[in-house]
């Protein structure tokens, strides 16, 4: 892939104003650098910003027998260590099995089997990238010999999966639903924020996400017991946290590990960046909304292309742009190519996991013929430049692109 600085259009870059620059600054000056004050602040501000819904979303949430107790976040170092976290939470261990999709990223499934648990793939809806819930119901029946604990759903670019369905089959078997954030900050569904739908949803603040803090991510959860449990595990296992040793009268070094746990915690630095993208979430919303609706009406008039499924509460973290193959001479992969030979930055997610080696040799039948959906999206998808600095210009010529090579390929 060509390097960004050299692309007329980068596929993606960070939205940083001045404040995100002047707040790092006054962290570094306040010799305070590690998880403290501003960890905190982040975690609180977090919540009061996805407990702030209509009283609609409460009466949602009872009617479907879902808890309206309030969110805690809780700030970590990374989506994969808040899967992980949550994860072992809701019981994922040695001798149980969770359920996900095979479309995602590796750490989805791969944080089960850190925890030493099986993983069940259920193929994805046909004209989406959502997990199909009557896959996962299927899962949940025919297979309650193996100590299903999870479902795990992920929703794609930003667009939700079926929750209300999903959670419903899930109360049913008693499984807890482990939300993959990653990409839905901030997705808004009639039953609350994405993230805070199941047991557990963790988000991501990756570089190139919808809001970030160069790496980070935040797991939100309403039970308090799964709370404490993951609040804990986050720091070694320790009863306290640094800056209670650090601040607070007792002696820093009384302290009691509980529990074999992890390092997972998000340092000031990085989550005083966060307290100020978190501010700019709505502005920088918005922006890419308007790029989305450029696209959308532009592709609309092009046989060869089909646009994104889109749903109540879309994120829009991605602009998933999906080929009709009988309508071209060409392949997605070279049609990805040609975009890049025009200068254009673009990715593709993503690549499902029966495509990996190691996943491959886990089962002889983790193939792209038991999971055709997900081979099927996965074989005309292309991820187009979407970011909320874009200018005009960028997203026109990433429509001439695509308008060009599509007339050149025309079938």
């Amino acid at each position: 892939m060509a390097d960004s600085d050299s692309l007329k259009v980068p596929f993606s870059r960070p939205s940083i104003s001045e404040e995100e620059g002047y707040a790092v600054y006054n962290v570094l000056r306040s010799g305070w650098l590690t998880t403290g004050k501003e960890a905190l602040a982040f975690e609180n501000e977090f919540s009061y910003f996805m407990n702030k819904v209509d009283d609609s979303v409460v009466e949602a949430r009872k009617a479907a027998g879902l808890s309206a107790d309030g969110v805690t976040s809780l700030a970590v170092n990374s989506n994969t260590s808040g899967m992980i976290l949550a994860m072992e939470a809701c019981g994922v261990k040695k001798g149980t099995a969770v359920i996900t999709t095979p479309y995602t990223f590796v750490s989805t499934a791969a944080c089960a089997k850190h925890l030493g648990a099986d993983v069940i793939f259920a193929d994805i809806e046909k004209d989406s990238y959502s997990i199909d819930v009557g896959k996962v119901e299927e899962i949940l029946e025919r297979d309650k010999d193996k100590k299903i604990v999870a479902v795990v759903p992920v929703h794609i670019a930003g667009n939700l999966c079926d929750m209300e369905r999903l959670v419903k089959a899930a109360r049913k078997h008693n499984v807890k639903v482990i939300e993959d954030a990653a990409h839905a900050f901030p997705s808004l569904s009639k039953l609350g924020y994405a993230g805070t739908i199941g047991d557990a949803g963790v988000f991501s603040f990756y570089v190139t996400k919808t809001m970030t803090t160069a790496e980070g991510g935040m797991v939100c959860v309403r039970d308090k017991a799964l709370a404490k449990r993951m609040a804990v595990m986050r720091m070694h296992g320790m009863d306290r946290t640094t800056w209670d040793r650090y601040t607070s009268p007792r002696a820093s070094w009384e302290y009691d590990i509980v529990d074999l746990g992890w390092k997972f915690n998000l340092p000031d630095l990085l989550a005083t960046m966060g307290r100020v993208q978190l501010k700019r979430a709505g502005e920088m919303f918005e922006k890419r909304k308007k790029i989305v609706q450029y696209y959308n009406e532009e592709f609309s008039k092009l046989d060869f292309v089909q646009l994104p499924p889109d749903g109540d509460g879309n994120a829009w973290h991605l602009y998933l742009m999906r080929l009709n193959p009988g309508a071209l001479k060409i392949g997605r992969d070279d049609f990805a190519k040609a975009l890049q030979k025009k200068g254009i930055g673009i990715s593709v997610h993503f690549i499902p996991l029966f495509k990996f080696t190691y996943w491959k040799n886990l089962d002889k039948n983790f193939t792209a013929e038991n999971f055709p959906n997900a081979a099927r999206q996965y074989e005309r998808t292309i991820s187009l430049p979407l970011w909320p600095d874009m200018t005009e210009e960028m997203a026109r010529l990433t429509v001439a692109a695509v308008k060009k090579i599509g007339e050149e390929n025309h079938a």
